[in-house]
C-alpha cells in the first residue's frame, strides 16, 4: 500500500503539465481536432517527452531475498531491476486526444527510451508502452465526433492499458519467476494511480476547456445582445437619443469608465465619469477624438495630455477611440474610457474595435433600410402618380351625365370612385395588405369604366373564399387590371372581357396563391413580353411603369420565382399571373 501512496504523490505533477500544455497552441489545435501531419509530430514529441518523465519519475523496485521491493529513489537500473512508474499517462493522454498516429509516436518515443534504460523488464515494458499508445488511440477512433474523451472512459482505458502492460511483462520478462513476483508488487499500485492520473489529466482538461467555452459563449451571447440592441435602437439613424440609449447599454455590458459617441462635429452622447463636461450637443472636446477623425484609424490614449480635454480635472486618463464608418467614410468615434492604463485588458481592445466595426456595420443596415422603405414609397407614389387625369374627368363626366337619369347609379359610382382614390392615397401607409383590399380597390375601378362602356367590357371574378387575407403588396392588382383594359382591350371590336382567377397552389408540400389576369384582347408579342418585364418602355399609350414597377416589387419582397409572368397570343388575348406566398393577416406597416 506504500508503494500505492507515493504513486499517487507523483501526480502532482500530471497536474502541472496538465495546465502547462493547455496553453500551448499545438495542444489547442488537438483539441479542436485541426491535426495536420506537423501537428501530429509534435504531439507525439510533446507525449512522448511526458512518458519520459514518467519513467525518470519512477520508483526503483530491486529482488531481495524472497521478493522485490520497492526503493523511494531513482537509481541506475541493474539488470534485475525494474521500475514502477508513470510512463502510460503521457502515451495514453496521447492516444486519447490525439488519435492513433499520436499514441503510436508518443509510444515510441517512451518505449524506446525505456528499453535503452535496461533491466530485465526493458523490453517487455518498450512493448507495451507502444501498445498502450495504440490502445488509447482505437479508443479515440471509437468516441467518433467528443471533442474531449469522458473522464469515465479515459479511467477505464488506463485500467486496460495497464492490465495489458502486466500481461505483456509475464509474457516476455525473463526469468519468469522474477516477472510473477514483479508483477505481484507492481500490478495493483500503477492500475489504480496511473489510471486515476490519466482520468485526472482529461478532467483537468475538460475542466479548462468547458470554462474557456463558457467564457466564449458568455462573450458571445453579450455581443449578440449588443447587436439586436444596436438594430432596434438605430432604426432612427445616429441621434442624440439613439446614441444616448446605446452608451448606456455600452457600459453596462462592458464595465468601462465612461463611454461615449460622437458624430463627426460634435458629442452624441457620453454616459459615465466625467458626463458633468462631455455634454451631448456640445463640440468635441479632445484632440485624441478629432485626431481619430481625421485619420480614420484606431487610437488609444494612455495619459491625459495625449487625449488633450481642455477641462481642468477631469478624471478619464485613457481611451479607446474606434472610428465609425460609412461606406469607408468616418462619421463619428465610439470612445470607451478608462482611470488608468492598468485597467485596459488585452481584450479591451479587441472588443471596442469589434463593437466599432458592429456599430459601423448597424449603422450601414439601418441607411440601407431607409433607403429601401425611400424607394419602396418612391415606387408607390410613381404608381399614384399614373393615374390618368382623362379617368378623372372621364369618370366625373360620366357621373354627372347618369345624376338626372340613373341618381342611384350616379351615387354608387361616386362612392366608388372615392373609395378608389382613398386607397390610392393609403398604399404607401403600409408593406403589405390584405388581398380583400386589393380586391375592393379592383372593382371600385372596373365598376366605373363598366359605367363609361356599358356593355363593352364584362367582369367576372373567380376568387377562393379563404384566400382572401392573403398578404400582398399593395398597388398590386389594380396596375395589372387597369393595364389589360388600357392596352389589352383597347381597339377591340368585339366586347371585352376580363377575367381575375385567385386560387391555391400546393407545390412541395408548400402552398402558394396563384393570382391571374385574363383578356380577350389583341395581345402581345414576345418581343414586347420581354421588354415589359424588364424595363420602363415609352410609348403612345404610356410609359410602361405599372408592369416593370409591379414585378419589381414582387420580386423585392417575395424572390425572383415570385416575379410576374405574362402568356399571351396576337389577336387572341393575354394572361398576366404570379404567385405569393401563403401567408394570412391585416394591413402590415
Amino acid at each position: 500500500m506504500h508503494l500505492l501512496f507515493l504513486m499517487i504523490e507523483h501526480i502532482g505533477l500530471i497536474v502541472a503539465i496538465a495546465f502547462i500544455l493547455t496553453r500551448l497552441t499545438a495542444f489547442r489545435n488537438l483539441i479542436d481536432h485541426k491535426l495536420d501531419q506537423w501537428t501530429i509530430i509534435k504531439l507525439s514529441i510533446v507525449f512522448g517527452l511526458f512518458g519520459i518523465v514518467g519513467t525518470y519519475t519512477g520508483i526503483s523496485i530491486r529482488p531481495s531475498t524472497n521478493s522485490f521491493l520497492w526503493v523511494p529513489r531513482v537509481d541506475a537500473i541493474g539488470f534485475e531491476e525494474a521500475l514502477a512508474n508513470s510512463r502510460v499517462v503521457g502515451v495514453v493522454i496521447g492516444g486519447l486526444l490525439g488519435g492513433p498516429w499520436v499514441g503510436l509516436g508518443a509510444g515510441l518515443i517512451a518505449g524506446i527510451h525505456r528499453t535503452l534504460l535496461g533491466g530485465f523488464t526493458s523490453v517487455a515494458c518498450g512493448i507495451s508502452t507502444v501498445t498502450e499508445g495504440l490502445i488509447a488511440g482505437l479508443v479515440y477512433l471509437k468516441i467518433g465526433n467528443r471533442r474531449i474523451v469522458p473522464t469515465s472512459k479515459a479511467l477505464l482505458t488506463g485500467v486496460i492499458a495497464e492490465t495489458v502492460q502486466m500481461v505483456i511483462i509475464l509474457l516476455i520478462a525473463k526469468p519468469w519467476e522474477s516477472a510473477v513476483v514483479l508483477v505481484q508488487v507492481i500490478a495493483l499500485p500503477m492500475i489504480l494511480a496511473n489510471s486515476f492520473g490519466i482520468a485526472l489529466f482529461v478532467a483537468i482538461i475538460r475542466s479548462v476547456i468547458h470554462e474557456e467555452d463558457r467564457i466564449e459563449a458568455n462573450q458571445a451571447q453579450k455581443v449578440l445582445h449588443i447587436a439586436d440592441q444596436m438594430l432596434v435602437t438605430l432604426r432612427q439613424g445616429l441621434t442624440i437619443e439613439s446614441a444616448t440609449q446605446l452608451s448606456k447599454l455600452l457600459l453596462k455590458t462592458t464595465g468601462v469608465s465612461a463611454v461615449s459617441i460622437t458624430d463627426h462635429e460634435k458629442i452624441l452622447s457620453h454616459v459615465g465619469l466625467g458626463d458633468d463636461h462631455h455634454l451631448p450637443g456640445h463640440t468635441i472636446l479632445t484632440e485624441a477624438t478629432k485626431k481619430v477623425l481625421r485619420t480614420g484609424t484606431l487610437y488609444i490614449p494612455k495619459s491625459l495630455a495625449e487625449i488633450h480635454c481642455p477641462q481642468k480635472g477631469c478624471p478619464l486618463a485613457v481611451a479607446i477611440i474606434v472610428p465609425l464608418k460609412k461606406s469607408d467614410e468616418v462619421v463619428g468615434v465610439l470612445k470607451f474610457y478608462f482611470l488608468n492604463v492598468k485597467q485596459i485588458k488585452p481584450v479591451d481592445k479587441e472588443v471596442a474595435q469589434g463593437l466599432g466595426k458592429l456599430l459601423s456595420h448597424q449603422l450601414e443596415v439601418v441607411d440601407a433600410q431607409n433607403h429601401a422603405q425611400l424607394i419602396r414609397e418612391a415606387e408607390i407614389k410613381a404608381l399614384q402618380a399614373q393615374i390618368n387625369p382623362h379617368f378623372l374627368f372621364n369618370s366625373l363626366n360620366t357621373i354627372v351625365a347618369l345624376i338626372r337619369t340613373q341618381p342611384n347609379m350616379a351615387r354608387k359610382l361616386l362612392i366608388q370612385l372615392g373609395n378608389f382614390f382613398r386607397q390610392n392615397l393609403n398604399a404607401s401607409l403600409y408593406e403589405f395588405v390584405a388581398l380583400r383590399q386589393e380586391l375592393e380597390h379592383t372593382r371600385a375601378y372596373l365598376e366605373i369604366e363598366q359605367a363609361r362602356f356599358p356593355g363593352r367590357l364584362s367582369v367576372k371574378f373567380e376568387i377562393n373564399p379563404k384566400l382572401k387575407d392573403v398578404l400582398l403588396p399593395p398597388l398590386t392588382l389594380q396596375p395589372l387590371v387597369e393595364n389589360g383594359i388600357r392596352h389589352g382591350l383597347k381597339g377591340l371590336e368585339k366586347p371585352g372581357e376580363i377575367l381575375v382567377q385567385v386560387t391555391e397552389q400546393v407545390n412541395e408540400n408548400e402552398n402558394f396563391v396563384l393570382i391571374n389576369i385574363t383578356d380577350n384582347g389583341i395581345g402581345i408579342s414576345a418581343v414586347r413580353i420581354a421588354e415589359l418585364l424588364h424595363s420602363r418602355i415609352e410609348s403612345q399609350e404610356g410609359t410602361g411603369l405599372a408592369l416593370y414597377n409591379v414585378n419589381q416589387r414582387l420580386i423585392f419582397h417575395f424572390g425572383e420565382e415570385f416575379r410576374l409572368h405574362i402568356d399571351s397570343v396576337l389577336e387572341q388575348g393575354t394572361s398576366i399571373w404570379f404567385r405569393i406566398p401563403f401567408k394570412q393577416g391585416g394591413n402590415v406597416k
